[in-house]
């Protein structure tokens, strides 16, 4: 079913609906996310796997952004963002069908279904994410962004608890009901998502006129956002991915132990956000993510450099760091790009990717310094979103 045809503007007072409708997607791929970081330490123990094989969960998954983010943007530009919204859905779901067979088949075709289950959330990100900050007042839309991306963060704390419904006993087959649910869910989201009466914004019915790459070359803070998505991205998924690990290594824990704690990692982001939508009233945006970028880099070194409880709840508490992160680089890339809002998005959901090289890079190190150590690699990268907040921190107030 199509949007409306009137485009509506960013200041209509009829936002709030469609900001609630659309929230409920960014809570469905958060949830898919980091079901992905309750499954790597099950598949590696399975499959008898070294870090960077049980990584290659990750690279699939992120890696599909990487493939798929430009066509999502041209797909986008010619449905429209609910239509396109609703294709991303669809895709999701016969991503997590595709994990009923992969009992059977093995860690290949897990990969796949992976693949498959990202290349929707992909659709999903490009549809959402510019859709969000479209809706309001221009100045307010990194705490616009952030609120919906609290509920996103609700999701990734979660999937941890129903983790305890996948492999209960160490055996493939407990994927199946989780992933058949969540591909019904999915489906009924679809529906209704289809259904709802949504506003088209501005930029769906101005089709770009120059390639996506041009478009980041003519604007800088979008080009540097791309950088700063890649390495946030790659440094939150390396530390979920091998988080459980860590805390069993740490703090002498057993997996089923360690699991329930990769929730407050998770839920450390959403807190965060409902905080960060405040400071963001009263603090530039780009100041406030050098702050929390620079704060994550302090709390690796604790974790690094000590053990046990100490180095655990070191680790836990970068989840709060993270927070702001990823609504704020993306609305401040985005800022004023107008007609090219969807090449935007679809360049700034690419750098996603930073998801499936980061956590390789850390993998290797795990595998030849140590796992405790190769959390190095994630604190090099927040030293690069900080620089990017504070070269960045004027953005907003320049208009």
């Amino acid at each position: 079913m199509s949007a409306p045809s009137s485009a509506l503007p960013a200041s209509s007072a009829g936002s709030r609906a469609p900001l609630a409708i659309v929230t409920l997607l960014f809570f469905m791929w958060g949830l898919l996310t980091a079901l992905n970081d309750v499954l790597i330490p099950h598949l590696k123990a399975l499959y008898t796997l070294s870090y960077l094989q049980a990584m290659l969960v990750q690279f699939c998954f992120f890696g599909a952004y990487f493939l798929v983010s430009l066509p999502a943007g041209r797909l986008i530009q010619r449905l429209g963002y609910q239509r396109g919204a609703v294709a991303g859905l669809v895709v999701a779901a016969m991503g997590c069908l595709l994990f009923l067979p992969s009992v059977h088949a093995g860690y290949a075709l897990f990969l796949a279904a992976f693949f498959v289950l990202a290349a929707g959330i992909t659709v999903l990100q490009v549809a959402a994410n510019p859709y969000v900050t479209a809706l309001g007042d221009p100045r307010t839309a990194s705490s616009r962004l952030t609120l919906t991306q609290a509920f996103n963060s609700l999701g990734t704390a979660v999937a941890p608890a129903l983790g305890v419904l996948i492999l209960p006993e160490g055996s493939r087959g407990g994927v199946q009901m989780p992933y058949l649910v969540l591909a019904i869910a999915l489906l009924v989201l679809a529906g209704l998502f289809a259904l709802a009466r949504l506003p088209r914004i501005a930029d769906e019915a101005t089709p770009a006129t120059q390639p996506a790459w041009a478009t980041a070359q003519a604007h800088p803070h979008l080009l540097w956002g791309v950088v700063a998505i890649f390495l946030y991205v790659g440094a939150e998924v390396s530390i979920g991915s091998l988080l459980i690990n860590f805390i069993e290594e740490a703090a002498g824990m057993t997996t089923a132990q360690a699991s329930p704690y990769l929730s407050l990692y998770w839920g450390g982001a959403m807190v965060g956000r409902f905080v960060g939508v405040a400071l963001m009233r009263v603090m530039a945006p780009g100041r406030l993510l050098a702050v929390h970028a620079a704060l994550a880099v302090a709390l690796i070194a604790v974790g690094v450099t000590t053990h046990g409880q100490v180095a655990m709840w070191a680790l836990l508490a970068v989840g709060l760091c993270n927070s702001i992160m990823f609504p704020t680089i993306f609305s401040m890339a985005v800022h004023r790009l107008g007609a090219h809002t969807a090449q935007g998005s679809g360049l700034l959901c690419m750098a996603i990717v930073g998801g499936a090289l980061v956590p390789l890079l850390q993998g290797y190190a795990a595998d030849v310094i140590g796992l405790q150590a190769s959390f190095g690699v994630p604190a090099l990268c927040y030293l690069g979103i900080a620089a990017y907040g504070w070269a960045n921190a004027r953005l907003f107030q320049q208009g």
